[in-house]
C-alpha cells in the first residue's frame, strides 16, 4: 500500500506541480484558489452528469480512480496497449475519468458498427482540445468543426475541389513530377544512409504545396522550407498529444496553465504569415490563368463571389489550408516508412513486390499510376502496414450531442469517444496470426482490405461521415511512392542497425526510431533516375 501511495505522490508532484507553476506565472491567482476553482468545478460537472443520466442504464465498466484526478495517474505512455489490457478485464466499452472528463474506450468492431453507423448522427461531433481551437481558426475547419451546415459546407467545397477524381487527374503531373524529384534526389546519395520517412514527407509536403497554391519548392529552398514546415507539424502534434490540464479541467481553461494554448498560437501565427502572402500574391493573378488555378485561387474566388452558401472568410481558406497541411504530408510519408520498415524485416515480401512490379512495368520502365491498379500483391502489403500499424491508433476523439445508450450501458453528452483501432485491428477473433505481418489475407479475402467504412474491422482512416476527407489522395501517393522506391533501388539497413518496429503514441503513430536505410541503384540505365 506504501508504494501506491508513494507513486501517487511522486507521480502528482513530478508531473502535476510543473504545470501549476507554468500557468501561475502570469497569473495572480494562488494554486488554493484554482484548486478550489478545480474541485468546485469537478463537482458541479459530476453533480451535472448525474442529474442527467438519473434513471438511465449504468456507466460501462472501468477501473477505480481518485477523486478529483480519476485515472490519470494510472496511465502509461503507451496508452494504445494500455487501453487494450484494461479492455481484456473490463470487455470492449470500458469508462474512464480524465479530471472532469469522461472517456468512453471502445475496442471491438460490432460497438464501433453500432457509433460509427447506427447512431453516427448522434457521435459525429470532435471532442475538440483546447490547443487544437488555436491551430484550427477557433474549430472551423474540416477536421475539427462540428456537424452542422458550416462544417456540411467546408468538406464539400474541400472535397469536390482536391479530392474528386477530376481534380486528382489534373494534378497527376505534379505527382509525377514530384515522384521523379524524388528519385533524383535518392540517387544523389545512393550509398548514404537515408531518413526514408524525412524524404517522404518532403516528397508529399511538395505535392501538396503545389497542389494548394501552385509554388512547389525545388532544391536547396525545397530541404530547408520542408523541414521548416515538418518542425513545425511535428511541434502541432506533439501539443495536441500532450496531457493538457484545460482539457481535464475546462473551467480552467482560460488560465492556460502549461502555456500549451500559447505555444500552439505562437505556430498558428508564423503559418498565418505564409498564408497571407500567398493570399495576397493569389489576388493578384490574372484571370488569364483559369486553367491553371491551383486550389487556393479557387477559394479566392468563392471569396469573393458573396454567394452563402459557397463565399469563405479569409479565416475559413486558412483552415482549409492547415487542415492540409498537417494531415496529408505526416500521415503519408509515416505510413509509407511502415510499409517499409515491414518489407525489408520480411525481405521475401519485398522480393514478391519487386517482382509483380517488374512484370506489370518492366525493368527498363519507371513506375507510373496507370501501373498501379494491377499492383494486387502491392496493395496488400499496404493494407497490412496500416492494419498493423494504423495511422491514428485511437482515431480522432468523437462526442455525442445527448445522452445516449450503447450496448446497454449510459454514454453521457460531451463524453470524450476513444475508438482503438490498434486494438480492433488486431483482434484475434476477426483476424488470423493478428501480430504477423501476412499481406496474404487481403488477396485471399480481397472484403477484408475494405477502408473505406464499409468494414469496422480495419478502420486506418476512421468510418461514418467523419471518415479521413483525403482517402483518394492518400491511396493515390502511398501506392505510387512505395512502388518507386522498390522498383528503382535496392534498400539495406546500415550495418549493425536492427529491424526495430517499436512505435512512438502521438496523434499521428510513427516509428520510436527513424527508418533509416541504405539505396543502391537497380535499374540499366541513368535516364530513368532522372
Amino acid at each position: 500500500m506504501s508504494n501506491f501511495y508513494d507513486k501517487i505522490s511522486h507521480g502528482l508532484v513530478s508531473e502535476l506541480w510543473p504545470w501549476w507553476q507554468a500557468g501561475l506565472a502570469g497569473i495572480r491567482l494562488s494554486p488554493f484558489t484554482l484548486l478550489a476553482a478545480t474541485i468546485v468545478a469537478v463537482s458541479w460537472y459530476l453533480w451535472l452528469t448525474k442529474k442527467s443520466t438519473r434513471g438511465m442504464p449504468p456507466l460501462p465498466p472501468g477501473p477505480p480512480g481518485l477523486p478529483l484526478l480519476g485515472n490519470l495517474p494510472f496511465l502509461q505512455p503507451d496508452l494504445h496497449r494500455y487501453l487494450a489490457k484494461l479492455s481484456q478485464t473490463y470487455g470492449p466499452i470500458i469508462k474512464l475519468q480524465f479530471g472532469s472528463k469522461i472517456c468512453i474506450v471502445i475496442s471491438s468492431p460490432s460497438l464501433t458498427k453500432i457509433i460509427l453507423k447506427d447512431h453516427d448522427t448522434i457521435f459525429s461531433n470532435r471532442d475538440v482540445p483546447a490547443s487544437v481551437i488555436e491551430i484550427s481558426y477557433g474549430g472551423i475547419d474540416v477536421a475539427w468543426s462540428p456537424n452542422s451546415p458550416h462544417w456540411r459546407k467546408m468538406r464539400r467545397i474541400f472535397v469536390h475541389n482536391l479530392m474528386s477524381p477530376s481534380s486528382l487527374d489534373a494534378c497527376y503531373e505534379l505527382r509525377r513530377r514530384e515522384v521523379r524529384e524524388m528519385v533524383k534526389d535518392i540517387h544523389e546519395k545512393v550509398g548514404l544512409s537515408i531518413d526514408v520517412g524525412e524524404q517522404t514527407f518532403l516528397t508529399v509536403l511538395s505535392l501538396t504545396t503545389s497542389m494548394l497554391w501552385g509554388s512547389a519548392l525545388h532544391g536547396e529552398e525545397r530541404r530547408r522550407v520542408g523541414v521548416e514546415i515538418k518542425e513545425a507539424v511535428a511541434e502541432i502534434f506533439e501539443l495536441v498529444g500532450e496531457l493538457n490540464i484545460s482539457d481535464l479541467f475546462p473551467a480552467l481553461a482560460r488560465f492556460d496553465l502549461q502555456g500549451i494554448q500559447k505555444k500552439m498560437r505562437k505556430i498558428r501565427l508564423w503559418f498565418d504569415g505564409i498564408f497571407e502572402s500567398l493570399v495576397e500574391n493569389g489576388l493578384k493573378i490574372e484571370e488569364s490563368r483559369e486553367e491553371t488555378k491551383d486550389f487556393l485561387q479557387l477559394l479566392l474566388e468563392m471569396q469573393q463571389q458573396g454567394d452563402e452558401k459557397t463565399s469563405l472568410s479569409l479565416d475559413q481558406i486558412k483552415a482549409l489550408l492547415m487542415d492540409t497541411i498537417l494531415a496529408a504530408p505526416r500521415t503519408t510519408s509515416a505510413a509509407v516508412e511502415w510499409a517499409m520498415a515491414e518489407m525489408l524485416r520480411h525481405p521475401e515480401k519485398m522480393r514478391r513486390v519487386r517482382e509483380e512490379i517488374e512484370e506489370v512495368v518492366g525493368k527498363h520502365s519507371i513506375v507510373e499510376e496507370s501501373h498501379l491498379p494491377k499492383l494486387l500483391y502491392l496493395d496488400a502489403v499496404l493494407k497490412e502496414s496500416l492494419r498493423l500499424h494504423p495511422p491514428a491508433p485511437l482515431m480522432v476523439p468523437r462526442s455525442p450531442d445527448r445522452t445516449c445508450t450503447v450496448a446497454g450501458y449510459t454514454i453521457p453528452q460531451g463524453s470524450k469517444i476513444l475508438f482503438n483501432t490498434w486494438a480492433i485491428q488486431r483482434d484475434p477473433e476477426v483476424w488470423e496470426n493478428p501480430l504477423e505481418f501476412e499481406p496474404e489475407r487481403f488477396l485471399n479475402d480481397p472484403g477484408k482490405g475494405d477502408y473505406h467504412g464499409n468494414n469496422f474491422s480495419l478502420l486506418p482512416f476512421g468510418a461514418g461521415r467523419r471518415i479521413c476527407a483525403g482517402i483518394p489522395l492518400a491511396e493515390k501517393m502511398m501506392r505510387y511512392v512505395v512502388a518507386t522506391l522498390v522498383h528503382s533501388f535496392e534498400w539495406e539497413l546500415p550495418e549493425g542497425v536492427d529491424h526495430d518496429l517499436s512505435d512512438k503514441l502521438g496523434f499521428v503513430s510513427k516509428k520510436s526510431i527513424p527508418l533509416v536505410a541504405i539505396p543502391t541503384v537497380r535499374l540499366p540505365t541513368a535516364i530513368q533516375y532522372l
